[in-house]
């Protein structure tokens, strides 16, 4: 299915760029880091290690497994609880980025599209031997 290929390959493409960006940020040089600004600690290695499951996903949703959907769903949940928790520390006064912020809503908002629609897609209709 179409939609299962656009969002398997999307979700791969953004694992792949999670753990590239995240990883120049932890491990990288001291330019990656200083460009990155005011992160929020947490939030950086929760996005970093993610980024293995993004790509799991992403196989998973492609192949129609279950575990994708499985997958979508659990990162959509911890997505939310991470944003919650990005709110509670920002608002505890710690500095942030605007572009963290930005980009946990574009996650969270891509995984909740992910999980809904690999729950609501049909599996594939297998032929009818006559």
């Amino acid at each position: 299915m179409k939609r299962n290929r656009l969002i398997g390959a999307v979700a791969i493409a953004f694992g792949a760029l999670t753990l590239w960006s995240g990883g120049m940020v932890l491990f990288g040089p001291d330019a990656a880091r200083v460009a990155a600004g005011r992160v929020v600690p947490f939030v950086l290695w929760f996005n970093f290690l993610s980024g293995a499951v993004y790509i799991a996903a992403g196989i998973g949703i492609l192949q129609g497994r279950r575990f994708g959907k499985i997958l979508a769903s659990a990162l959509a949940l911890a997505l939310a609880v991470l944003f919650a928790a990005f709110l509670a520390t920002i608002a505890g006064g710690q500095e942030w980025e605007t572009r963290t912020l930005a980009a946990l809503t574009l996650r969270f908002a891509f995984w909740c599209l992910a999980a809904w629609a690999s729950v609501t897609m049909r599996p594939a209709s297998i032929s009818a031997r006559s």
